[in-house]
C-alpha cells in the first residue's frame, strides 16, 4: 500500500518513523508544516510547540518532504501525483479538503487524542487535564468533511494518574498510537479495517488554546489550579500569573495536605 504521511509534531514524527521501521506500509511522500504558521482561528502566526523537523526523516529514509505554506488545496495536484492508496495523518493542524481525501482509494485516516465523539476540536489532552478527567484515550478514525466526525477504526483508553502532566500523558498516548498502527494499518491495506459510526449526539467540543489562555485564576479551588498547571507545562508555554506587573510561569505545583 502506497501511503502519504501528513504530520508536523514530535508525535507525528514518532508515528511516521514507527510505521517505516516496522514496514507497516510504504511511505512514498511526507507533507509537513513550518514551526510557525497561519490558521483560521488566529489573526497572528501560531507556534507549534511540539514541532519536529521532518526533513530529518526524509533524508534518513530517502522520502520526499513537502512543507505546506499555503492552503491545502494548493497541493492537490502534487498529492495526486504520488498515486498513493492511503493518507496517514498524525500531528496535523490544517483541515484536509474533500478532494484530497477522496483522491486515495483506501481513504485518509489519522489520530485524535480523545475518545471520540468526546473532546472534538483543539488540544484534547490539555482540556482533559484541565477538566480533571481520570481517563482519556486516542481514536484512529477516517477523515471526512467535518471536524473529528469520521468513522472510527480503533480506540484505546488511557488512564490519567494523579501525577500525570501533559508530557507524560502525551507519552502514554504515543505508545497507544503505536499499538493501533501495528494492528490496523495492515487491516486498512487489506480492506478489513472497521468503520464504526460516531454517535454525534454524544459529541463535546473544545476550542484551540493560545498562550494567553494560561492565566491562573487564584479564586479557583486548589485541585483545579493544579490541574490547570500540569495541563500546560513543558513543552507548552505554561500556566502563569502576574506579580508586580511581571509574568511568572509556573511549571509544576502540588497541594499541601494538612
Amino acid at each position: 500500500m502506497r501511503t502519504l504521511f501528513f504530520g508536523a509534531t514530535d508525535f507525528g514524527y514518532k508515528c511516521c518513523e514507527f510505521v517505516i521501521q516496522n514496514n507497516l506500509t510504504e511511505i512514498t511522500g511526507i507533507f509537513t508544516m513550518p514551526k510557525s504558521f497561519r490558521i483560521s482561528y488566529s489573526d497572528s502566526l501560531v507556534k507549534n510547540y511540539t514541532y519536529r523537523d521532518f526533513s530529518e526523516i526524509g533524508e534518513k529514509y530517502n522520502i520526499p518532504v513537502t512543507e505546506v505554506t499555503q492552503k491545502m488545496s494548493f497541493y492537490t495536484d502534487e498529492i495526486k501525483s504520488f498515486k498513493a492508496d492511503f493518507i496517514l495523518v498524525a500531528g496535523w493542524y490544517y483541515k484536509i479538503p474533500a478532494e484530497i481525501i477522496n483522491s486515495v482509494s483506501k481513504g485518509c485516516a489519522g489520530f485524535h487524542s480523545s475518545l471520540l465523539p468526546k473532546y472534538r476540536g483543539g488540544a484534547p489532552l490539555v482540556w482533559a487535564l484541565i477538566n480533571g478527567e481520570t481517563e482519556t484515550g486516542i481514536t484512529f478514525f477516517y477523515f471526512d468533511e467535518g471536524t473529528d466526525t469520521g468513522d472510527i477504526i480503533a480506540q484505546k483508553k488511557i488512564l490519567i494518574a494523579e501525577d500525570d502532566n501533559i508530557k507524560t500523558l502525551t507519552d502514554k498516548t504515543t505508545a497507544a498510537a503505536f499499538e493501533i498502527l501495528r494492528e490496523f494499518i495492515p487491516m486498512i491495506a487489506n480492506g478489513t479495517a472497521p468503520r464504526i459510526k460516531q454517535d454525534h449526539s454524544q459529541a463535546t467540543y473544545y476550542p484551540q488554546r493560545k498562550p494567553e489562555d494560561g492565566l491562573i485564576d487564584w479564586s479557583w479551588e486548589p485541585q483545579r489550579i493544579k490541574n490547570f498547571i500540569r495541563a500546560q507545562t513543558k513543552p507548552y508555554p505554561g500556566a502563569f500569573t502576574i506579580i508586580n506587573g511581571k509574568k511568572v510561569i509556573i511549571w509544576d505545583a502540588d497541594i499541601e495536605k494538612p
